[in-house]
């Protein structure tokens, strides 16, 4: 217990020092599983979110929703999957679904394996590796390798969580960073001319999503196993796939989901009209507020897989997530790290560390 409490204590820090008032907002108004004020509703119940995203319409191109925020990261591309609907949409996640299958998968692993052996390394002499780092560095080697692209995995690792943060910040409540939309812009640019001709608003998507969660959530994860003592749960091969399922719930890369109301219908039976704002609060639908990571007492797949979304437009690349951590978590176990220093960072899209360095354990 008293594990798991320094775990919260820490992981809440990147909550509080990039989204304070927000994040606030979200945990004062949890008690009640829809709440409504003015025109947005806070969607906090596991039910009521899974109706919002599978049984109400939704308007997926306003602005301020996750479709919205990558039109805006990528220079104001349309079909990016999330802004999507009907048969274009159908067709770019059945090649998206391919492109992330078992097989695919399996080539991705044989990528990012060595590169975990490679720097990892300084652990086994005493040495401390920044996970952020190798975090971006793992998001961009497998962007590279899905996109059959030739560019530096670090550049491009760059250049899309540059034009995520430029553009969500300006999507989210708060204080406006000035020039913001300029600098998603040039970063949007960059990422293109890095990945090349191919597909350009799809392949600077699946850029742009794949290095924000990974750089997001990875860190968190390590931290808390190295927080709360689970390092006997990672080195276990039946329990790590589910202590994975377990870390991403628990640490939900993209905590909150903004959506817009197409048309009228109702929420957690609360009436919903066309026009309102819903923020879905995924952290809270799948109890990361309350319960505890723990493979041997698992949540279970209709929780931990809130995360990912729900429904016809649940994240294509959950299996690809899930099957990195646990690898992360293998090539860690042996060596049972501990956390030295961790910073917050507080420009970042999505709530993560801007630095987080460990060593091994004794």
């Amino acid at each position: 217990m008293r594990g798991h409490a320094r775990a919260r204590r820490r992981d809440r820090r990147v909550y509080l020092r990039s989204h304070p008032l927000l994040f606030g907002l979200l945990a004062a108004t949890r008690g009640r599983p829809v709440r409504r004020l003015g025109r947005t509703l806070l969607v906090h119940d596991a039910g009521a979110y899974r109706e919002a995203l599978t049984r109400l319409p939704l308007d997926r191109t306003a602005a301020g929703t996750t479709g919205g925020a990558a039109r805006a990261a990528l220079g104001g591309s349309g079909g990016v999957l999330f802004d999507q609907e009907g048969s274009g949409h159908r067709a770019d996640r059945r090649g998206l679904a391919g492109e992330l299958g078992t097989a695919s998968v399996a080539r991705l692993r044989s990528v990012w394996q060595p590169l975990l052996v490679r720097r990892l390394s300084p652990l086994a002499e005493g040495g401390e590796v920044d996970l952020v780092e190798l975090s971006r560095e793992l998001a961009g080697a497998v962007v590279c390798a899905l996109l059959d692209c030739a560019a530096d995995p670090r550049a491009v690792a760059r250049a899309a969580a540059e034009a995520a943060a430029a553009s969500v910040r300006s999507h989210l409540p708060g204080p406006r960073r000035p020039g913001a939309q300029a600098a998603a812009a040039r970063a949007a640019d960059r990422l293109r001319r890095l990945l090349g001709p191919a597909d350009e608003a799809l392949s600077a998507m699946v850029a742009v999503a794949a290095v924000n969660t990974t750089v997001a959530a990875l860190p968190r994860s390590v931290a808390w196993c190295a927080d709360a003592g689970l390092w006997d749960q990672a080195a276990d091969e039946a329990l790590r796939p589910v202590l994975a399922d377990e870390l991403l719930r628990v640490t939900a890369a993209s905590p909150l989901l903004p959506r817009v109301a197409a048309s009228q219908g109702s929420v957690g039976g609360c009436p919903v009209r066309g026009g309102d704002r819903l923020l879905l609060v995924a952290r809270h639908a799948a109890e990361a507020h309350r319960r505890d990571p723990d493979a041997r007492e698992p949540a279970g797949p209709g929780l931990a897989h809130l995360v990912f979304g729900a429904g016809p437009h649940a994240c294509p690349g959950a299996g690809a997530a899930r099957f990195l951590l646990a690898d992360v978590l293998a090539a860690l176990a042996p060596y049972r790290p501990v956390v030295t220093r961790a910073r917050v960072d507080r420009r970042a899209a999505l709530p993560g560390w801007r630095s987080l360095t460990v060593r091994a354990g004794s």
